[in-house]
């Protein structure tokens, strides 16, 4: 029988809290909707796009769902309110926890450690106490919110904490938690000073799910060493502070998709094909067209990818007359210093590469700072021959599996940096270990004259996988296993 573990004190709350109506929760550090403008110079919302709302939407529809997060305002405080089949539960921050939990210790803290430290991580008292104040308050609006034997789903690595808080409040509700960025191994988590308090916000939950084998195993490795836990096939008795079993939580990898669907339907559309062409004129029409999406963060091997198309340009293996490379780097995090001196790196390499290599006609480089609808990146698939993925640690990749689910006609190529969770599932991409430059031309380069025959037997390999393994299919995965877990805490 696996040790019990016993936990930090519990959160005081009254004696009886109240319960809401929703048999459905999901816990995000955003809401799932975007404020504009109206006609009449109001406010409004619309839904936020990405796979994750996509997924979670007819969930919420059949199961009277509610979603708790933040609106994205500081200092402002809004009641509840339904907005397209969901309940939305607004969490408010003030400009100073913004600063502290969100900037701070989530994104100068956890995001570089749990990223292979490829920046250093920062650790602040002051930033560990808002965090740890804010994942209450996340906490305990979920806990108003669910209804008697409800099912709470938290996601991703700025709510660590609100999986234990939300058992102490609520012992009677199923939880969830899905961390959706890698997690690290014992060696580098060893370093954060709170790394028994996080594991332990972590156990709070029936069902815990990663991206990777890796990072779930990382995560029982953690939880062993650093609380003592005996664990055996993913599970861990987790203890209540009176030292009783208070349940069983359980690690598993659960690979999150896209939605395949749309993207289909979107490169079926004449207007998209039409702009996709369009795309490949305003270039010139050169022969290939490379393709680099990503957020503008140091994760995501931006300049690894550059410096290896700007040594392919000079040694001639590309001319500027027969390639082109469209890079979008959308803004991210821009008060956050490491991004900022980020973002300088690479608009400096970008002029210089397209100062020593571009003529009248043609661009070596093609960089977009900007965020695009989906529309206009289904198009950029289309245009592309080959799309760059060189990540130095990426919990998934979503864009990778986009880009192949685009390509209905079995042609491109995908270059995949190895430290992808999208390299676990699309083992016919063309892998490649972003740090070795030398092995990165090569490989663009055989993506650039990669047969006909090879290629489409590579896309349509890819493409079966991603069908057949969507987003959707990944919250049924997720729900019914969380379902299965907490009936056999029953018996």
């Amino acid at each position: 029988m696996p040790e019990k573990l016993q936990t930090q004190q519990p959160v005081k709350s009254a004696p009886e809290p109240l319960h809401g109506l929703s048999d459905f929760l999901v816990v995000s550090n955003r809401l799932p909707v975007d404020r504009v403008s109206t006609d009449d110079g109001g406010d409004g919302w619309r839904r936020s796009p990405g796979g994750l709302v996509t997924a979670l939407a007819p969930v919420m529809a059949s199961r009277d769902g509610a979603w708790v997060g933040w609106h994205g305002a500081p200092d402002e405080t809004l009641a509840p309110f339904h907005h397209e089949n969901m309940d939305l539960i607004p969490v408010p921050l003030s400009n100073d926890e913004v600063e502290l939990y969100y900037e701070g210790f989530s994104n100068s803290t956890l995001w570089p450690l749990y990223h292979d430290v490829i920046a250093p991580p920062e650790f602040h008292r002051t930033w560990w106490d808002a965090y740890r104040k804010v994942n209450r308050r996340f906490a305990e609006a979920a806990a108003g919110a669910a209804a008697q034997n409800a099912t709470v789903w938290v996601q991703d690595y700025q709510l660590q904490l609100v999986p234990r808080y939300l058992r102490q409040l609520r012992p009677d509700l199923r939880i969830g938690f899905f961390n959706h960025i890698p997690f690290p191994p014992p060696e580098i988590f060893a370093q954060l000073p709170w790394r028994q308090a996080i594991i332990n916000g972590l156990l709070g939950a029936d069902l815990i799910g990663f991206q990777r084998p890796g990072d779930t195993a990382n995560f029982l490795r953690s939880a062993r060493r650093f609380l003592g836990a005996s664990v055996k096939a993913q599970q861990v008795h987790v203890g209540d502070a009176d030292g009783a079993i208070s349940h069983i939580a359980r690690a598993e990898p659960f690979p999150i998709s896209i939605d395949a669907g749309q993207i289909q339907e979107l490169a079926a559309r004449p207007d998209i094909i039409a702009r996709s062409r369009q795309i490949r004129e305003d270039l010139g029409n050169p022969k290939t067209i490379l393709l680099g999406v990503d957020r503008l963060d140091y994760t995501k091997g931006i300049t690894h990818r550059l410096k290896a198309y700007g040594e392919l340009l000079l040694d001639g293996v590309i001319k500027v007359e027969d390639a082109a490379l469209i890079q979008v780097a959308s803004p991210s995090r821009e008060r956050v210093e490491s991004y900022r001196l980020l973002r300088e790196e690479v608009e400096g390499m970008v002029g210089r590469l397209n100062g020593q290599f571009d003529t009248i006609l043609n661009t070596a480089v093609r960089y977009l700072h900007h965020s695009y609808p989906v529309e206009e990146m289904v198009a950029l698939y289309l245009a592309s021959d080959v799309m760059l993925v060189t990540s130095l640690r990426d919990g998934m990749n979503l864009v990778a599996k986009e880009y192949v689910a685009a390509r209905a006609d079995n042609t491109g190529a995908l270059v995949l940096s190895e430290f992808t969770g999208a390299a676990d599932q699309l083992k016919q991409a063309l892998l490649v270990n972003p740090h070795d430059i030398d092995g990165l031309k090569a490989i663009i380069t055989r993506a650039i004259n990669l047969p006909p025959r090879e290629s489409s037997r590579r896309m349509r390999s890819m493409r079966k996988q991603i069908l057949a393994h969507d987003v959707q299919r990944w919250s049924s995965d997720f729900l019914s296993t969380l379902a299965n877990e907490a009936v056999r805490d029953d018996r």
